[in-house]
């Protein structure tokens, strides 16, 4: 996979998997490596829980198989797939690439949202809000619904686009599909509650261990986004660097901040999760509320955020690529 030609074949890896991504989006009736990883956490949990080790030992074992896991068997499945054809491994390496990205996905769940809005269906944006968020959802106003919708969408453009291509680019698909199931496994077990407060405690760690340089990034890449759908870059820069340790998360406070600034509207504030209160302190607190439209330009600026940031990853990949 280091040959001449593994490296010239791998040069259409970023712009191959983020078209394949903005054309089909999620694939739900295909088989998806985000819901086996899924799985296996479901499978693997009570297993580990039972071992005769403490609690944040058992998870944390649970995590790092999984992870090392994931990684090494996308390598090894990359690694054959290249040792048939070369082609074959690009388009193995396109396809994980592909599943690790939610660019189309996240924009369209946004577009749901806003659009029940502009019809006044709160009910129905409540419901496809619930399918995006963990908070709960149904005393929403629709000023509630669209601050969670730009959150939703400022949080995961870093989740869902910024770390993966960022591990891509230091470590290739497998490395991107090992930072899925890091993500996976946060999203699962990483709460903060009386089930996976202990057991969860290294998932949790692991993914802002993994986040903490692409969400500071994203806040880089926003930036220059927004300077050009508004000339707010420098806005966006200043609340980003101010008030991201605003957040409760050391992550995704960057992203959320940088939107705040980009849109200028308030984010952050007291939200239920799971039956209890967590009062989170407001980022752009000086600024005026969430409304509909804030959703539309949300998921155009995290667009074209992600396309400057694919762009950058390719710029990169291809200038190592020529020097080495």
């Amino acid at each position: 996979m280091n040959s001449m030609s593994a490296q010239d074949h791998y040069l259409w890896l970023f712009p191959l998997g983020v078209c394949l991504d903005l054309l089909i989006g999620d694939p739900r009736r295909l088989p998806h490596p985000i819901r086996w990883m899924g799985c296996a956490i479901k499978f693997l949990e009570p297993r580990f829980r039972r071992l005769r080790i403490s609690l944040a030992l058992g998870g944390g074992s649970m995590a790092a198989l999984l992870i090392s896991g994931a990684w090494g068997g996308s390598w090894l499945l990359l690694f054959f797939a290249h040792r048939l054809h070369p082609l074959m491994g690009l388009g193995l390496g396109v396809l994980m690439l592909f599943y690790t990205l939610s660019i189309r996905s996240l924009a369209s769940a946004a577009g749901m949202v806003y659009k029940a809005l502009q019809r006044q269906d709160i009910p129905g944006a409540r419901h496809q809000l619930a399918r995006i968020v963990g908070r709960e959802v149904d005393r929403l106003s629709a000023e509630g619904i669209s601050r969670a919708g730009v959150e939703t969408v400022a949080e995961n453009l870093v989740d869902g686009v910024v770390s993966p291509l960022f591990y891509a680019l230091i470590g290739g698909p497998a490395m991107a599909m090992a930072y899925k199931m890091v993500n996976t496994l946060d999203s699962m077990i990483g709460y903060k509650n009386e089930r996976y407060l202990v057991f969860g405690r290294w998932a949790a760690k692991i993914d802002d261990a993994a986040n903490y340089l692409p969400a500071r990034l994203s806040a880089v890449v926003i930036a220059v986004a927004a300077h050009w759908l508004n000339r707010r870059g420098k806005t966006v820069f200043i609340t980003a660097r101010k008030e991201a340790r605003h957040h409760l998360s050391p992550n995704s406070g960057w992203p959320e901040a940088a939107f705040a600034g980009a849109l200028r509207v308030k984010l952050g504030g007291p939200n239920h999760y799971h039956g209890r209160l967590v009062n989170k302190p407001f980022i752009g607190s000086h600024w005026g509320p969430c409304r509909p439209v804030h959703i539309k330009q949300a998921w155009e600026l995290m667009l074209l955020s992600s396309l400057l940031w694919a762009t950058t990853c390719w710029a990169i990949q291809a200038t190592l690529t020529f020097i080495f």
